[in-house]
């Protein structure tokens, strides 16, 4: 009994001492998904002081500078995406073409954190080599093969169609299928290379695996709130971003993640999740 308090008490110092050596990255953390929270509510000033605070702790904080430095390129690439996404709320188009024009202006969000990255002239590893198919991916108590890994991994993405088989109208017009293709390319192609090729290997240089999957899971699941997803369900997403990191870091390569998201995004549209 004394053992297993002594132990307790010594796992939460431990717990204690931890976030105190990491203080000010979990600061600059909250303050990276405080920004995305404020600017997806349209709540400008309290996001651009989100940003302010990155900047203080990017003068006084010389071991965290590259994170703080992606953090301020990408809330303000941010900043740009929900102001283009409120103006082309006011085109006179359809609805399908606002989504494919809202999922285009991801590219601001890539462009700030490529400047970011270039500015610290970091090595940034975009994943973007094929997966060795007959290699084997290492779990803590066993080994698979990376093709049977992946194709659990696709299997798992296809039961986003299960939901068609109870619906009394399974027919879908040209036009659907065809915005569900070019939708789920562009989304899937850009935020992944947005947030587990770009943000995902920046994160890892300058910090550490955990870290790095912790915050692009979070922030992925987050930036949903800013397209109108509420906020639990966005929170839920983060479990998608998850996975997504685990298959491209077991793999090494960020396509079987892109052909994941691609595959998740047109049951969505076919479910009439989207739309």
């Amino acid at each position: 009994m004394y053992l297993k308090i002594l132990f307790v008490l010594i796992k939460e110092r431990s717990v204690i001492q931890l976030v105190k050596n990491n203080y000010a990255l979990i600061s600059l953390t909250c303050l990276f998904f405080l920004g995305i929270l404020f600017f997806s509510y349209r709540m400008f000033s309290l996001g651009m002081l989100s940003v302010l605070s990155l900047f203080v702790l990017y003068r006084i904080n010389f071991k965290h500078r590259p994170t703080v430095s992606l953090f301020v390129f990408f809330l303000s690439g941010f900043v740009l995406f929900i102001l283009g996404n409120d103006v082309i709320a006011q085109f006179r188009i359809s609805k399908e073409a606002k989504i494919v024009l809202n999922r285009s202006l991801l590219f601001v969000l890539i462009l700030g954190t490529v400047i970011s990255i270039r500015r610290t002239k970091e090595v940034v590893k975009l994943y973007t080599v094929m997966p060795n198919w007959n290699s084997r991916i290492d779990f803590p108590n066993h080994t698979i093969k990376t093709l049977t890994f992946l194709g659990f991994g696709l299997l798992g993405s296809m039961t986003i169609f299960f939901p068609l088989l109870f619906m009394e109208s399974k027919s879908f017009s040209q036009s659907l299928l065809i915005f569900a293709l070019v939708f789920s390319l562009i989304n899937a192609v850009l935020e992944e290379l947005l947030w587990r090729g770009l943000l995902l290997s920046s994160l890892k240089n300058y910090v550490s695996t955990f870290y790095a999957v912790t915050v692009t899971s979070i922030g992925f699941g987050l930036l949903h709130l800013s397209i109108g997803i509420p906020f639990l369900m966005s929170l839920s997403f983060s479990f998608g971003g998850l996975f997504y990191a685990l298959v491209v870091l077991k793999t090494k390569s960020i396509y079987p993640a892109i052909l994941f998201h691609f595959v998740i995004n047109i049951g969505m549209v076919l479910n009439g999740w989207i739309l």
